[in-house]
């Protein structure tokens, strides 16, 4: 077993992001969400666009109005009115204001904004009742981003927000990695799908759902094979199939040392390069990682049969290699945050332990609650509604409850339960 900080390093360093150049491909913006820049996007516009104004009130000559006051208001006379969308017809002189709104420019010769809640208008007149800052209210042009600066950079996640500043930036396409390929392979002669009655003995096969359904979230695309038997040859006829299209395989099961534990084995044959056998992590101690240089390079995962163990192992080894093959930004893995443990938890001490449960907001910090049930690795049904792992480091058996606890973050915090 080697440690899980080298196991992680070795795998990202196994990892080579996909080329810009020949994995890219455009695309909308209304498909674009999740998607991972592959080129960098400077801006063609100046963020605002022009002078305008903060809020609704009257552009005004600062000179005019620096002496104003309740007991002593300036009256300046209205020569017109900008509303949102429709430049100024005309230039503001000494003594003049133009009423305008949110967002609207500002007209030549003013430099600042009277809010209306200090004013009064009279027909074609507006008392101005106090003084406003030089320059008040004023967003000057360029004053966000200039353009021909970066405005977002090669890797970036395209979320509402960047999709939001790309549509601003009239960016109504742009050009993204494709998403990594990732094929799904469970093993095991007990193993049915889920539409097949189960027979005494026989398991159902949650780690394909499962698995796909982490690598849509990771941003790649699972590519589901099935179950594979025990056998073998077919075991070797499957994992060579897949190695033809996919840029990642993952099998789940026949990676330990049971007797019809043949992943290994049969990677060797196809003439991989084993990099790692085992790992110092409850659950999933079993996991192989390995490389293929041919037909193309492909990065392999031989994670545990247990469902827990194959989901941890998931989010901690496999994620990260996936978001930096798609071409993300480091960092690439889970956020990792200190939070109060609300339980005792409880570990072995030979190897770095997590436990599953969710990571709660509440009003003095972050608090752990650990899942209710049995932590077996086989125990897949308290694994629901999992948001965090909390990490109990090697040579540690226990963390009291109320001490603070490292926590990795699998989705947002919750609201305080």
């Amino acid at each position: 077993m080697i440690p899980v900080a080298i196991a992680e390093a070795t795998i990202l360093d196994l990892v080579s992001p996909l080329s810009p150049e020949k994995a890219s491909e455009p695309i909308g913006l209304d498909r674009a969400d999740g998607r991972i820049l592959a080129t960098a996007i400077a801006s063609p516009l100046d963020f605002p666009h022009w002078d305008n104004s903060a809020m609704d009130g009257y552009a005004v000559r600062y000179a005019d109005v620096a002496s104003a006051s309740a007991e002593q208001p300036v009256s300046l006379a209205i020569v017109e009115e900008i509303p949102a969308g429709r430049p100024p017809a005309r230039a503001i002189g000494p003594g003049q204001a133009a009423r305008i709104l949110t967002g609207s420019m500002m007209p030549e010769g003013a430099d600042t904004i009277v809010i209306q809640e200090n004013t009064t208008r009279q027909g074609d007149r507006v008392d101005i009742l106090a003084a406003p800052e030089p320059q008040a209210f004023v967003r000057h042009r360029a004053s966000f981003l200039s353009a021909g600066q970066p405005l977002l950079a090669a890797g970036t996640v395209l979320n509402a927000p960047e999709i939001a500043i790309l549509a601003a930036a009239q960016c109504p396409q742009v050009t993204v990695y494709r998403r990594p390929r990732v094929a799904i392979l469970s093993t095991g002669d007990e193993l049915v799908p889920p539409d097949r009655p189960l027979k005494p003995g026989q398991i159902v096969d949650s780690n394909q759902f499962g698995l796909a359904a982490l690598i849509r979230q990771a941003g790649g695309e699972p590519l589901p094979l099935g179950i594979v038997p025990d056998h073998p040859e077919a075991l070797r006829v499957m994992i060579a199939g897949a190695l033809s299209h996919a840029d990642i395989v993952l099998s789940s099961g026949g990676v330990s040392v049971g007797d019809y534990d043949y992943v290994d084995r049969i990677l060797t044959e196809l003439g991989a390069t084993l990099h790692i056998r085992a790992v110092a992590i409850k659950p999933g101690k079993p996991l192989t990682v390995a490389t293929f240089s041919s037909p193309s390079p492909t990065l392999y995962f031989g994670l545990p049969g247990n469902p827990v163990s194959a989901l941890v192992s998931f989010w901690r080894f496999v994620a990260p290699a996936l978001r930096k093959l798609a071409g993300q930004a480091a960092p690439w893995g889970s956020p990792w945050v200190s939070a109060r443990s609300r339980h005792d938890l409880r570990a072995g001490g030979q190897r770095e332990t997590y436990l599953w449960g969710k990571l709660l907001a509440a009003p003095t910090g972050l608090e752990f609650a650990l899942a209710g049930g049995s932590h077996s690795s086989g125990n897949l049904i308290n694994l629901a509604s999992t948001n965090a792992l909390a990490k109990v480091p090697v040579g540690t058996t226990q963390v009291a409850a109320g001490s603070a606890v490292a926590v990795m973050m699998l989705a947002p915090p919750r609201s305080r339960e």
